[in-house]
């Protein structure tokens, strides 16, 4: 069995002349991550990697649930492609998982994570939201055979209201 849970960047800024990847996490966009990350920890495996993107709201978002959910922030593998917003290069990634972690909590961006869901798991998902959580479940061994799993939870900020 393999667990997978993709977590969308939190609210990033659109506001300073900045690159793409260098946009900072607003205000909302901290105080979301805080709520969904307080919420998630019933539902989380018992032993996990985190990777996410190198953009800085992907950094920002995946420091601020390591340290709500106990995770030591210098234990967060931090990978150049995941910094995509393609579902096949996402898929790439994720398949390349040494077979020896069981599961993967990952943070990245959309386009790649609302099409990636909703090819891989079994609920339909118009679109996940930034901070949003969802966890899917696949019945194999190995990440390079995932198929059609099975979308065990989702957590999205309007849920916490």
């Amino acid at each position: 069995m393999k667990n997978l849970i993709l977590i969308r960047h939190a609210k990033s800024s659109w506001e300073a002349p900045l690159k793409d990847f260098d946009r900072p996490l607003v205000k909302k966009g901290i105080h979301d991550a805080h709520d969904v990350s307080a919420s998630i920890s019933k539902f989380l495996p018992k032993t996990f990697l985190i990777w996410s993107s190198t953009a800085a709201r992907a950094v920002e978002t995946a420091l601020i649930f390591a340290q709500n959910i106990s995770y030591p922030i210098e234990s967060i593998i931090y990978k150049d492609d995941l910094y995509t917003f393609d579902e096949k290069q996402l898929e790439k990634v994720i398949k390349s998982c040494d077979n020896v972690f069981e599961s993967v909590i990952l943070f990245g961006h959309n386009e790649a994570i609302t099409n990636f869901v909703n090819k891989f798991g079994d609920v339909f998902i118009d679109n996940v939201p930034t901070s949003g959580f969802v966890s899917l479940q696949f019945d194999t061994e190995r990440w390079d055979k995932i198929d059609k799993g099975r979308t065990q939870k989702t957590i999205f900020p309007k849920d916490l209201k």
